[in-house]
């Protein structure tokens, strides 16, 4: 049977109405003092419709047909153009950009959740408008109001696309090694030269202009990252008539070919003195681009949730359609596989990481809001560093989860699980990329332990840690507040390790991926403990039960992984770096 997608609205409603206090939260931001609930739900059911109907049916051809290089010019599968007409037509890309640029204002929170229904639909869609947005807040943040003006308004609406421009092949994570160049015209503008790969949206046939943010050296520029520029380097140029309709000296040296997102066009972009202009100061640029590579990070782990969703949904509608073996009970065979014990495990494990992450998402957008809007500046400052906090953790243990959750929901559907026409190898494939682009997860976890552990002395992790303690002290979870109480000691006595041994790049490099993941464990835990304490607002006695029995996993069979990476931590980098290069 062909994968299927149902969206999680009811359950979004539920975290916003009863978990998270949106309605409070929003009213308290200028500009959004009216958004609801209530509207969220509306707005995220027409979301979800479009996903379903529209998206979801084009993501196993998609991945079939795949993009293609012809005569120079990037065709994408059947009905993806068609599909972005109609995303943009219906205002889609602009859920959250500014109505200054034809954006509708509302909550990023709003737009974090459609992202989820989106990416969970068709990943590879997704990232034409996620790039655009992730362009649009760089250009916003950092371009001249002259940029601004030409390009972003097109870019808030999606009725042109963005794309960014980093890698080369000698300059990966380190990208102070780039060797693309940007020769001044003497007329404001630029003369941009050089190769990037793996450029995601690098091109496509939709019709429109793409607006590459593209990461380059001047003349005079130093050596290493602070030598770096960025300059936006459209596709197309105004003509005489000024028009967009003058194609610049960029092309797509090549298309690659790989594992998974096979409808997405990830290129290799040649870019032979095409004109560009600067974005932000000279030597600052990898300072803007940040704010594009943060929304990407946060965005990507949002992928990683998104597709472990959908996988899930489907491995446990195909658990209850298969029948095999007789069960336990003694009812005569064949029964259902959702009846046997491991079946049950693979689908308790993937839903106990599924609804808290989707809470910890929410949670986080949430305080973006109020980082951006927040009249209090003490506020806007407390949230601001919470997203700092979250940004690596969100990314990292989203797309690591996810994937251990794709690879679950495959298991569940043994060997037709392996073929393509039941679409669980897709959502393995396409998850593996999560976890790689836009910074690795190690490089996620290095980021965490080395600038946010100890950001600020070490007071937005401090608070952190209060409120997730403050919410177990007032819950009558039960096994789940003993488990969880636990995990934070943990995790309390593992960033006091980390703090210590600041610049110590051996300690931190072997305790990085375990402090992320023993983070993530207790913040996924904190979530349980907060949708226990809401769930008695829900009227369906079956949704009650439900919420108990994958929070009682949690903490049985979940939780408990905290005290291996916590037991890492404390083993230190001796082990990890006794064995010389040469042996390896």
């Amino acid at each position: 049977m062909p994968s299927t997608y149902q969206p999680p609205v009811a359950t979004m409603r539920f975290l916003l109405e009863h978990v998270l206090d949106f309605d409070a939260q929003m009213a308290a931001l200028p500009g959004l003092e009216e958004v609801t609930s209530e509207l969220a739900g509306e707005v995220l059911t027409m979301a979800g419709r479009m996903c379903t109907e529209r998206l979801a049916p084009l993501n196993l051809p998609g991945d079939a047909a795949g993009t293609k290089l012809v005569d120079g010019n990037v065709v994408t599968a059947p009905g993806f153009a068609e599909a972005y007409a109609e995303f943009v037509e219906a205002g889609w890309p602009g859920l959250a950009g500014d109505p200054e640029f034809g954006g509708q204002g509302l909550p990023r929170t709003v737009q974090i959740m459609l992202d989820e229904m989106v990416s969970a639909a068709n990943l590879s869609f997704g990232l034409f408008p996620g790039l655009t947005r992730g362009a649009a807040e760089a250009l916003a943040a950092h371009g001249s109001d002259e940029l601004k003006a030409t390009y972003l308004g097109k870019l808030v609406t999606g009725e042109w696309c963005g794309a960014m421009a980093l890698t080369e092949a000698s300059a990966g994570t380190d990208l102070g090694l780039l060797r693309t160049r940007a020769e001044p015209r003497g007329d404001g503008s630029y003369a941009v030269t050089g190769t990037k790969i793996f450029i995601s949206s690098g091109d496509q046939d939709f019709g429109n202009n793409i607006v590459h943010l593209v990461l380059a050296r001047l003349p005079d520029a130093p050596a290493g990252v602070k030598g770096i520029s960025l300059l936006l380097v459209p596709k197309f140029l105004p003509g005489a008539s000024g028009a967009f309709d003058e194609r610049n000296a960029m092309s797509v040296g090549a298309l690659e070919h790989k594992m998974g997102i096979h409808a997405q066009p990830t290129c290799v972009m040649n870019y032979d003195g095409a004109t560009g202009w600067l974005v932000g100061e000279a030597g600052r640029g990898l300072n803007a681009m940040f704010t594009m590579m943060n929304a990407e990070r946060l965005f990507v782990g949002i992928q990683g949730l998104g597709l472990a969703d959908a996988a899930t949904q489907n491995a446990v509608a195909y658990a209850r359609e298969r029948l095999q073996g007789r069960a336990a009970d003694g009812r005569p065979g064949p029964v259902p596989i959702i009846a046997h014990a491991d079946v049950r495990k693979m689908l308790l494990a993937c839903r106990a990481f599924v609804e808290p992450a989707r809470a910890l998402a929410a949670w986080t957008a949430i305080r973006m809001d109020s980082a951006d809007r927040h009249p209090d500046a003490a506020t806007r400052d407390a949230a601001s560093a919470d997203v700092a906090l979250l940004t690596p953790v969100v990314k990292a243990a989203f797309t690591d989860f996810g994937f251990e959750t794709t690879v679950l929901a495959q298991q569940v559907f043994g060997g037709h699980g392996y073929i393509h026409e039941a679409g669980m190898e897709q959502f393995v494939r396409d998850a593996r990329i999560t976890q790689i682009y836009e910074g690795t997860n190690g490089v996620q976890a290095m980021d965490l332990v080395s600038r946010k552990v100890t950001l600020n002395g070490g007071a937005p992790l401090r608070a952190y840690l209060d409120g997730i303690a403050a919410d177990i002290d007032k819950s009558d979870s039960g096994d789940l507040a003993v488990q969880m109480r636990a995990a934070l000691a943990m995790l309390e006595e593992a960033s006091a390790t980390i703090a210590a041994a600041s610049g110590d790049a051996d300690a931190l490099g072997a305790a990085a991926t375990e402090y992320l993941n023993l983070f993530a464990l207790v913040s996924l835990g904190w979530m349980w403990v907060r949708i226990l304490a809401a769930a008695p607002a829900l009227e369906d006695a079956h949704s009650r039960d439900t919420y108990a029995a994958l929070a009682a996993y949690y903490a049985s069979y979940v939780l408990p992984r905290a005290g291996l990476h916590a037991a890492r931590i404390v083993a230190g980098p001796a082990t990890v770096m006794a064995l010389d290069e040469a042996l390896f």
